[in-house]
Formats: structure tokens, C-alpha cells, sequence
């Protein structure tokens, strides 16, 4: 069995990867006993220019670019994709990690971001991701890959992501993901909006309409600027 909920509060995420959202605010709620962590830009004071703003919102995009940073990984299709420029600048995703044979929880959280999927199936795609990394990347090939890809009807903008063991290993790191051992991954889905510099992590195998609203509320963000 994996090490559900202490792996998740052992391994919480990183605290330089907070530095990634300048100006953050840490806030844990609790939504049908749903533990709920946000990361969020803060508000900038009301005395502050377009320019001022816009001048953060470059400054933080920056700092996520420096700290991410672009390493290369594979999807199922075989595809090269950054991790910063590729998956993550300007869009709302949902990440997690999972090895395609784990017999335990894995499935279970991904048919959750199946259902997901489901409910936001007019915006996955388009300003909405999920991205699913492999943390067994020398036995998680892109065709393998793509193969569980099928089980969880896992349409465009669901990437499955592999590579070279230590790009992501550097990418989980970065995402607070990063474990010795695949036994220990953990069961915490990550969702971001890059673009506001919102963050929020949720418990994977949660009721799926209770994950459905918290995605909800990272899309509908709005940059300082719209506030």
C-alpha cells in the first residue's frame, strides 16, 4: 500500500517552488473534508500603475520560468515538450504523478482525472491541461504510455509524460513530486494557473465533483490587472 497521506504531508511541496509565485499567500481550507492548499499572487495595492502591474506579472513569470525551467520531456505521442514554455506558461493545468503498472492507487486517481476530464471537456485543451508524469520513467515508454492513455480515454491536452530519468527527476523535483521510491509517489494533484500565479493542491482520490469545483475556481481566476 502506499504511503497515502503521511507520503503527502512528508513530502509537501518544496518550499523554493512557492518562490516560483512571488508575492504568495499559503491559505488550507477545508471543502466535503477535502484538504485544499493554495498558493495565490497576492493582491497588488490599489495604488499601483498598469504598468506597475504589468511590470509584476512579467517579474513572476520570469522567476516561474528561472525556477521550472525548460527541461525536456517525452509524451506518449513522442513527442519533446518544455516543462516551462511547453506545459506550464499561461495555461491552467492539473498535475500529478503515477507509474503505468502501480497496482494501487494510481488508477483510481487518474479515472478521477478521467471524470474531470469529462465535466470539462469544452475547455481541456483549449486553456485547461492535466499532466500526468511518470515517476518509472525507464519502464514508462511513450508507446507504454500511450497505451494506458487508451484505458483512461484521455483525450487532446492529457499529456502522459516520460524521458530521460534525470529530466524528470528534475521536473517532479521542481513540481514538489519527486521520490526515491515509486512506491512512495504521492496521491496529490497540483493545480495551477499560471497566468495569476494561483496554485492549490488537493487529495487525488477525492470525490471527483468536489475536484471538479477546485479546478472551477483555479480557471476562473483573474490576473491582478482584471480584479
Amino acid at each position: 500500500m502506499h504511503r497515502m497521506i503521511k507520503s503527502r504531508t512528508k513530502r509537501a511541496i518544496n518550499s523554493k517552488w512557492f518562490l516560483a509565485c512571488a508575492m504568495t499567500i499559503i491559505v488550507t481550507v477545508w471543502v466535503h473534508g477535502l484538504s485544499v492548499t493554495a498558493c495565490g499572487q497576492e493582491k497588488l495595492g490599489s495604488t499601483q500603475s498598469g504598468a506597475s502591474q504589468s511590470r509584476e506579472t512579467d517579474n513572476l513569470q520570469t522567476a516561474a520560468h528561472r525556477y521550472f525551467t525548460d527541461v525536456e520531456l517525452v509524451n506518449q505521442d513522442g513527442e519533446k515538450m518544455r516543462l516551462y514554455s511547453d506545459l506550464l506558461e499561461g495555461k491552467v493545468v492539473i498535475i500529478n504523478s503515477f507509474f503505468a503498472t502501480c497496482q494501487g492507487s494510481c488508477l483510481p486517481m487518474n479515472r478521477n482525472l478521467e471524470k474531470v476530464q469529462q465535466a470539462l471537456a469544452e475547455r481541456i485543451g483549449k486553456d485547461l491541461f492535466i499532466i500526468s508524469i511518470s515517476v518509472d520513467p525507464t519502464v514508462d515508454t511513450p508507446p507504454k504510455l500511450k497505451e494506458y492513455a487508451k484505458k483512461l480515454n484521455a483525450k487532446r491536452g492529457w499529456y502522459f509524460l516520460t524521458g530521460d530519468k534525470q529530466n524528470v527527476d528534475l521536473a517532479l523535483t521542481r513540481l514538489g513530486q519527486f521520490v526515491d521510491d515509486k512506491q512512495d509517489h504521492l496521491n496529490v494533484f497540483i493545480i495551477g494557473n499560471e497566468r495569476t500565479g494561483l496554485w492549490k493542491k488537493a487529495f487525488g482520490l477525492a470525490p471527483s465533483d468536489a475536484l471538479v469545483k477546485i479546478v472551477e475556481s483555479v480557471l476562473n481566476d483573474k490576473p491582478a490587472t482584471e480584479r
